[in-house]
């Protein structure tokens, strides 16, 4: 079976030409981080990249058919996967079925839609908002709008400027932007809850349709550079060598990676004994953070019950690590976004699986450590790898799931401006989803926050492979 599955990849990435991987790439980036889209240049790197995030497997191609369907490779999707276009028209009908966002169908029908010239013309209006570099001849319609995403011009509820390119020689096309905004503005209304008013307490409104106003969300702000420290702290040797946590390294490359492209000034401490744990983060509470936005701690360890190991075997309990940034011990982040990631178990139990489905083949492992819970103050977030009594797990050579798991939804995510919040649910689902040595596991957000914390992505940049 799994050789049929691989030559059926094969074959239809044979098939494949440049223009048409292209497509696949745009159509994927909600499900595969832009960076590692970058890296890819042949339609079977990409396949494997779908099959790493369970997007695609043995008895499990709707994702794939979607993909053909969407680039019209109709032949590929009847010789290959036995469906046409009518059945997959049937099927993109159903709710929730569909992989491939609305908003991503558009972006891809409207560079369908465009001619040369046109791209000419689109190149030609966006030469003061994007970099020319970017906007060079061989640039298809997909990469300048692929830029002008990065760049924050268009975004899903937000396609004014794109609009306003079109509306003087593509009016046609401007109409099928207009058609989507009011479709999306139809299903956000049905998605609404209408705010429960007495009728004889409001009269003028009896038998009127009334829906709560629309309230603006505030938002941290992020304009500083950098925007702050993410300090992490990364416990691998013990004394007793038999608790090495293998794979830890991983977490602290990735982690890097991912801050140093967020534009944080980012540092990692190895191997602190309990009270150097303490100490360190102490040194930071005491920093001037006048002119940064943020501050972020990630620490990977042993531990027990609202307590983290130091390499020493002795413990740092979690709410004193937490009560350094208070607004008292730390004035110059009052108000600011503190972030705290703790890859640690919990506790000693294993969360039961629903399903019997293996889908992470790597040795883990998991970290003994704590429960949390945090002070009564605002503007912490502390994500936990686990709920309450439970353990996590780290794969001894890619990392914990969790902390990869994460690394992965930022680098998805934070182009497309979506909040920390959304990116942690996504988080949980991710990991929720997957058996880890026959068990499950579940993050947990703990949240004092009070406005929306969006990280801002440097101009025309992505992360580094």
């Amino acid at each position: 079976m799994s050789t049929d599955f691989h030559k059926l990849l094969f074959d239809i990435s044979e098939a494949l030409v440049t223009d048409e991987l292209e497509a696949l790439k745009f159509l994927s980036l909600e499900h595969i981080p832009m960076r590692q889209l970058e890296a890819i240049q042949e339609p079977k790197a990409f396949f494997k990249a779908l099959q790493e995030k369970d997007m695609i497997e043995v008895g499990s191609l709707s994702f794939l058919k979607e993909l053909l369907y969407q680039i019209n490779r109709m032949d590929l999707l009847a010789a290959h996967l036995g469906s046409s276009r009518e059945e997959m028209e049937r099927e993109l009908q159903i709710p929730g079925r569909a992989k491939v966002s609305a908003y991503r169908q558009l972006l891809y029908e409207i560079a369908e839609d465009l001619t040369p010239e046109d791209v000419k013309s689109v190149k030609f209006l966006l030469q003061t908002q994007i970099p020319k570099n970017k906007l060079q001849d061989n640039a298809s319609m997909l990469k300048v709008l692929l830029e002008m995403e990065r760049n924050g011009i268009i975004k899903e509820d937000d396609l004014a400027t794109l609009k306003d390119i079109l509306k003087g020689f593509r009016a046609d096309v401007k109409k099928k932007i207009d058609t989507y905004e009011e479709k999306k503005k139809e299903n956000d209304s049905k998605e609404k809850l209408p705010y429960p008013v007495s009728v004889s307490v409001h009269p003028a409104r009896q038998g009127a349709e009334w829906e709560m106003p629309h309230l603006p969300v505030e938002s941290y702000k992020m304009k500083n550079k950098p925007h702050g420290y993410c300090v992490i702290l990364n416990n691998y040797i013990f004394k007793n060598p038999y608790e090495a946590r293998e794979g830890t390294v991983k977490d602290g490359e990735a982690v890097k990676r991912v801050f140093k492209w967020l534009q944080f000034e980012t540092v990692e401490h190895m191997d602190l004994e309990a009270k150097q744990m303490y100490a360190k983060v102490k040194e930071y509470s005491k920093k001037d953070h006048s002119n940064m936005d943020c501050f972020v701690c990630f620490i990977f360890s042993h531990g027990e019950k609202d307590k983290i190991k130091g390499v020493d075997h002795e413990f740092v309990n979690i709410k004193d690590i937490l009560s350094c940034f208070s607004g008292s011990n730390c004035p110059s982040l009052a108000g600011k976004p503190k972030l705290f990631f703790i890859q640690a178990c919990q506790g000693s139990g294993g969360h039961p699986a629903v399903t019997v489905k293996e889908d992470f083949s790597g040795h883990l492992e998991t970290d003994a450590t704590p429960l949390t819970s945090i002070p009564d103050q605002a503007d912490i977030l502390v994500g936990m790898a686990t709920v309450e009594d439970y353990e996590c797990y780290r794969c001894t050579k890619t990392g914990s799931v969790y902390v990869q798991c994460l690394c992965d939804k930022m680098e998805l995510l934070c182009p497309l401006h979506k909040d920390l919040i959304t990116i942690l649910t996504e988080v949980n689902k991710e990991v929720g989803r997957r058996e880890l040595n026959g068990w499950k596991q579940m993050p947990k957000i703990t949240s004092t926050l009070r406005k929306q914390l969006i990280f801002q992505i440097p101009q025309c940049q992505s992360t580094e492979k």
